[in-house]
């Protein structure tokens, strides 16, 4: 009896395995209803403060390494990778676009 409860267990286990992956291959045709948007939206309260501490740890690493920036003449793109793009981030972006 215990030997037929393990192979009951490792058949559902592997059948469970092989479709998590193919339902999202299928569901990519699909049109985004309602529930899905509006979970990406409530994702917002994880993912804007992080992008806002990334914000804040980009300034801090941007201002430590201005003088290198500023020896090798990249200034601006220092600026732009680790400012610009993870506040455009965090405060430009509408709720939900990922």
């Amino acid at each position: 009896m215990n030997w037929i409860l393990k192979r009951v267990i490792v058949l559902l286990t592997t059948i469970a395995l092989v479709t998590v992956p193919c339902m999202t291959c299928f569901a990519e045709g699909l049109e985004q209803d309602d529930d899905l948007i509006a979970g990406k939206m409530a994702a917002e309260v994880v993912v804007r403060p992080l992008a806002l501490c990334a914000t804040v740890i980009g300034g801090a690493i941007f201002v430590v390494t201005l003088p290198f920036s500023a020896l090798g003449g990249n200034t601006n793109e220092a600026y732009n990778y680790l400012l610009a793009d993870p506040f455009k981030y965090t405060f430009s972006r509408p709720l939900g676009d990922f």
